[in-house]
């Protein structure tokens, strides 16, 4: 049951991967074409010629829906094999309800979080030099604040049954929310926005990248909620 639910959480991936893929060329692509412009106006990228490898087009066109898609089947799989290992285990137990709660909790962990810290950046904003120590330090902030999660989780589980519902679930997120703070305090603050950046481009930028994640999570929590709840094959099944 486990395989189905992975290939399931694939395909609607790939479904979602799709939605974000013609959502983005109205909302992310607009605030892209404006940061090269303001690159090349700078003469940032002339400093050192290099051939160009794919066009903007392809970028824009094949290259966003191959990267759209190939994440979305991805996260998706990802996704069904966490229903698979949650389903009775954590969170409520109708599939479409369990689809919706691990939906928020992956974009929460996963995608506000750690951008919260480190935020979506246009092109043209970081230095080249120091991009092994952004991604590692972005990626780093994604490992802990999914442990955070798990160990909320726990505790809110002891909690609940401790406490009651409510005051159960208050706790555990009260812990989540300090053992994350925490964590974006110790690690290290990257500013590398240039001089005369337009603000309004960075903030409309990042509002984008939000939109777009929140439609790709809730995409795909509908959809696989929706298809497990109605797929007779599953009621009942174990994991």
């Amino acid at each position: 049951m486990a395989r189905s639910l992975l290939i399931r959480g694939m395909l609607v991936g790939i479904l979602a991967g799709l939605v974000v893929f013609v959502s983005a060329h109205w909302l992310g692509e607009p605030q892209v074409d404006r940061a090269i412009a303001f690159e090349s106006g700078t003469g940032h990228i002339h400093d050192q010629e290099e051939p160009e490898i794919f066009s903007r087009r392809v970028q824009k066109t094949v290259g966003l829906l191959t990267g759209t898609v190939t994440f979305g089947a991805a996260l998706g799989g990802l996704f069904g094999l966490s229903f698979a290992f949650s389903y009775g285990r954590v969170g409520p137990t109708r599939p479409r309800d369990l689809a919706a709660f691990l939906a928020c909790i992956g974009f929460i962990t996963v995608v506000f979080v750690p951008s919260l810290k480190y935020p979506a950046s246009p092109p043209s904003v970081g230095n080249p030099e120091t991009i092994g120590i952004r991604t590692s330090a972005f990626f780093l902030m994604i490992l802990l604040s999914v442990l955070a999660m798990v160990v909320s989780i726990k505790i809110g589980r002891y909690s609940i049954r401790r406490f009651g519902g409510w005051n159960g679930g208050v706790l555990a997120a009260i812990f989540f929310i300090a053992i994350v703070t925490i964590i974006g305090y110790l690690l290290p603050r990257i500013n590398e926005v240039p001089t005369g950046f337009p603000a309004d481009l960075l903030w409309q930028f990042r509002l984008a990248s939000w939109a777009l994640q929140v439609l790709l999570w809730a995409s795909i929590g509908l959809l696989f909620g929706w298809s497990t709840e109605r797929d007779k094959r599953w009621s009942g099944a174990k994991f």
